[in-house]
């Protein structure tokens, strides 16, 4: 692992994103010819024609440039088994330099909890996690998703949140001293439970400690369970304020959730000043595509999103 590791940092076959962030937490910073934000695309946006095999997961980079946008997300479930397989990894990044296409992260699912309850069970998730670092340095990417699930269940009980954040800040911790090797950031996004707390998310970055850890704030995931068939909500425009002090990208999606467990449409002025407030110039990705008009759908998020980028940068 060691001589991998020291062989894919000194060939430079990756070139890291440069420029995404203050010192501390990795704020994207703004040059005066730059957009007040740009646009990417998560390839969960095409979820259901992945997994059906109606796309094909190299030729995701090809169809966003297709449609005009021109950096992306990968998520590791649609291509699991090869984040050590450089020769694949090798053609993803072939055919996204070709089209002039930035490799954002990579979101990653399935490889364990970083809140394991045992020391040996987080050590492993770490270990699980590593190989998509290495894929993530090599793609070119800046940084990859992780979740911040534990093996405390979600409850109202603060002493259950509490030990959640304890063991799943260690877990983290450990990744990040990993990644940090590679110059690729680790960052959680609120995905239900406890990381769906705006508050509980912010606290465990604060508690980790690490210049690496940081948060994907997603507008629509602050749904924090389900019981006896009512949701149980945080306040999304409240949990976006808290945890971009230490994000280091965000996640679009077109509904938002208050704090009595209903859905809304997103007010995109309200949300991207929010957004903007915490000096964050950097990418805000797409996650969202309707099943059957996937690629209208996408259009329809970034016309909303590009019209509220023109009226504030008219404001000044």
């Amino acid at each position: 692992m060691k001589n991998r590791r020291e062989f894919l940092k000194s060939a430079g076959l990756a070139t890291a994103v440069v420029g995404l962030g203050l010192p501390q937490f990795g704020f994207a910073s703004k040059k005066a010819a730059d957009p007040l934000f740009k646009i990417s695309l998560a390839e969960w946006s095409l979820n259901k024609a992945l997994f059906s095999g109606k796309i094909d997961h190299l030729d995701f980079p090809i169809l966003a440039k297709q449609h005009d946008i021109d950096a992306v997300e990968y998520v590791n479930q649609f291509f699991k088994d090869k984040a050590k397989d450089m020769a694949y990894l090798k053609e993803m990044k072939t055919r996204a330099d070709g089209e002039g296409v930035t490799s954002v992260l990579i979101m990653v699912d399935g490889e364990g909890m970083l809140g394991a309850g045992t020391s040996e069970g987080r050590k492993q998730t770490v270990e699980n996690h590593k190989k998509w670092v290495e894929a993530a340095k090599f793609l070119g990417c800046h940084a990859i998703r992780v979740n911040a699930y534990s093996a405390v269940p979600w409850s109202t009980n603060p002493a259950d949140a509490k030990t959640a954040m304890d063991i799943t800040s260690s877990g983290l911790r450990q990744l990040c001293e990993f990644a940090d090797d590679f110059d690729i950031d680790v960052i959680i996004e609120n995905h239900g439970g406890f990381s769906s707390n705006g508050k509980w998310l912010a606290e465990m970055i604060k508690e980790t400690a690490h210049p690496r850890a940081g948060t994907l704030p997603d507008f629509g995931n602050f749904r924090i369970a389900t019981e006896n068939d009512k949701n149980i909500s945080y306040d999304s425009y409240r949990g976006v304020d808290e945890l971009m002090p230490y994000a280091k990208g965000v996640s679009m999606k077109p509904m938002v959730w208050d704090d009595a467990g209903k859905e809304h449409p997103l007010d995109y002025t309200r949300m991207m000043k929010i957004v903007l407030a915490h000096n964050f110039h950097g990418y805000v990705g797409i996650e969202h595509g309707v099943e059957g008009r996937e690629w209208d759908s996408i259009f329809e998020i970034r016309r909303g999103l590009e019209d509220v980028r023109r009226t504030l940068e008219a404001e000044g």
